[in-house]
């Protein structure tokens, strides 16, 4: 697979910070599921956490506001940015909660240990090879205390998605997009490659007015199966826990499109 697409893939997306927001402002049973969780592994005296791939803060903020110390790493300096605006509405109690760093997961080093390191809403899907991956867990590792938590979920293969005609193209809801408070007829083409499992979805937004109003974005995601997953996990040094199919707790079936993981 061409490293700039995958560059791109793993960045486009997330240079439009707003209609991110906007996309998953829906999104809420992860946040619940995290904060919940994370509580219960901390216990009363709540000890900073360290989230990978921290985005805007939807998880984060939600921790903060829990009175859980947070240091959210990201490798998009637009997410981060989006996520100290955010935190500029909040109380000082809140916004003292919450260290804010720019690097890369596969290659952070903070120096510090952590209770609890969360990777959610699909970061993982971002290592695209058995070696970005093994890099990625090396980084949860160097930060985790010896009895410390891994939390995270990927997305689980959709066979329906990645059997999706590449020529065809699937159109969406019209959006308007924040960052120019204009209409766009939203489109979508879907692409998988069957040796890399690299999923590739091309995001286009056509000016409702003016059809030269153009924008697109790229979305890679590295498809991980379930055994897959679990046979890395267990060679870079980890123990599964507990393996979720959602965020209620139900076990990890056919029916399930996530798949969420408590590692030691």
């Amino acid at each position: 697979m061409d490293p700039h697409h995958l560059k791109a893939g793993s960045e486009t997306h997330y240079e439009d910070p707003g209609y991110y927001d906007q996309a998953y402002r829906r999104r809420r049973e992860d946040v619940r599921f995290y904060v919940a969780r994370v509580r219960s592994e901390l216990g009363k005296r709540p000890k900073p956490v360290l989230e990978l791939g921290v985005g805007t803060g939807r998880v984060a903020l939600a921790l903060a506001r829990e009175g859980i110390p947070v240091v959210g790493v990201d490798a998009m300096q637009p997410m981060l940015d989006r996520f100290a605006e955010r935190l500029e509405r909040e109380p000082k109690s809140v916004r003292s909660k919450v260290t804010l760093v720019r690097g890369d997961l596969e290659r952070v080093d903070l120096g510090e240990t952590f209770r609890v390191v969360t990777a959610p809403f699909h970061v993982l899907n971002h290592c695209y090879s058995r070696e970005q991956m093994a890099d990625a867990l090396g980084t949860v590792r160097r930060h985790l205390t010896g009895r410390g938590r891994f939390l995270f979920d990927v997305r689980v293969p959709n066979p329906d998605e990645l059997r999706r005609d590449p020529d065809k193209v699937y159109k969406g809801r019209d959006v308007t997009l924040p960052s120019t408070g204009r209409r766009y007829h939203y489109r979508e083409r879907w692409d998988y490659d069957t040796v890399s499992q690299i999923q590739t979805v091309e995001m286009a937004f056509v000016g409702v007015d003016d059809p030269t109003d153009f924008h697109m974005q790229l979305l890679t995601h590295r498809c991980w199966y379930p055994a897959e997953l679990g046979a890395l996990l267990h060679y870079e040094g980890f123990r599964v826990l507990q393996r979720w199919g959602d965020f209620e707790g139900e076990p990890l079936d056919e029916s399930h499109d996530t798949q969420v993981y408590l590692c030691r």
